[in-house]
């Protein structure tokens, strides 16, 4: 006996990512599976899918942060549990694509009896049943190996770059710390930009103090663009732009591919000389966030690009030239 099978793409979406999923969806020509999440009156959440996604390949799309009336461990449940249902209706295949990662920052101890949470999510979602992860730039690069399986790891650089690259003047990437300066790098090589970098002393007689603040590099009568994988609390990248106004640039602009923007973020970003912040979708605004302070581009298009690659067994890595592995 001899049977020929054909895989079916579905995708499906958690509730705070659903605007970006469907933009995936049509980038992809596809319908938007429906999970039909919905919650018990204790808040449990229940999911069941309105098809058989029986042999399907599925791709889960959710991502990791806290909207109003919902925490960020709510939307990791949501996906979790998504994930689970596909698993028990037996889905050929399971990948969570998370535009971004929660609890990234805790990828390590930095002190003694400290949890490393990065991994501990990886965990959680390979046990539920995922054989495949979809993240977009990670906080940092060993996230990839915390997950027991394959993981596509993209990068939003080629959207902000093509933004980038309208602005007048002489451009200068500035990193707002040591620990993004290769991010920075790629930048500034991309762009044939100056490359800058905010260096910060910390106090060791005062806990979480800054001493003294320095700029390495010429940013004097330049357009100064902070890049950085995500602005929360933006403390560091208003300090970063006082610093570089205060050394001469015309121009400040913030370029980042996830906006938080945890309270105060969007207060201090007002009142600082950042002129404008170049955001992604990867996470919802804030309700009321100013437009002519935050443009926000799509990542629609990449992540559909890497789906489609995933689905058809082909190269993630060639839709961004290698670019993302780094």
């Amino acid at each position: 006996m001899e049977l020929v099978t054909h895989k079916k793409l579905y995708l499906v979406s958690g509730r705070v990512s659903r605007p970006l999923a469907e933009a995936i969806a049509a980038e992809l020509g596809e319908p938007l599976g429906e999970p039909n999440l919905a919650e018990f009156a204790n808040g449990e959440v229940h999911c069941r899918f309105s098809e058989s996604i029986r042999g399907c390949d599925v791709f889960i799309i959710q991502t990791h942060c806290h909207s109003p009336g919902v925490s960020i461990n709510d939307n990791l449940m949501e996906q979790l549990i998504m994930v689970d249902a596909a698993r028990r209706a037996s889905a050929k295949r399971i990948t969570v694509v998370c535009p971004h990662y929660g609890y990234a920052r805790q990828d390590r101890k930095s002190s003694g009896r400290e949890p490393i949470t990065a991994k501990l999510l990886a965990n959680l979602f390979k046990e539920a049943g995922a054989s495949r992860l979809v993240g977009v730039d990670l906080h940092s690069g060993q996230i990839q190996g915390f997950f027991d399986g394959p993981v596509d790891h993209l990068t939003a650089m080629p959207v902000l770059v093509d933004h980038l690259k309208s602005l007048e003047g002489d451009l200068a990437i500035v990193s707002p710390d040591a620990g993004r300066v290769k991010v920075a790098e790629r930048y500034a090589m991309q762009l044939g930009a100056d490359l800058a970098i905010v260096h910060k002393r910390r106090s060791h007689s005062a806990f979480n103090t800054v001493e003294a603040k320095e700029v390495v590099g010429d940013v004097e009568g330049k357009v100064c663009v902070l890049v950085d994988d995500m602005i929360d609390t933006a403390g560091t990248i208003c300090a970063a732009a006082e610093q570089l106004a205060e050394r001469g640039a015309i121009r400040v602009i913030a370029a980042t591919t996830h906006g938080l923007f945890s309270d105060p973020a969007l207060e201090r970003i007002a009142e600082s000389p950042i002129e404008k912040v170049v955001v992604t979708d990867t996470l919802p605004l804030p309700d009321g966030t100013d437009p002519d302070l935050v443009k926000v581009l799509s990542v629609a298009p990449l992540i559909a690009r890497a789906i489609d690659a995933v689905f058809e067994d082909a190269s993630v890595s060639e839709i961004f030239g290698g670019n993302n592995l780094s």
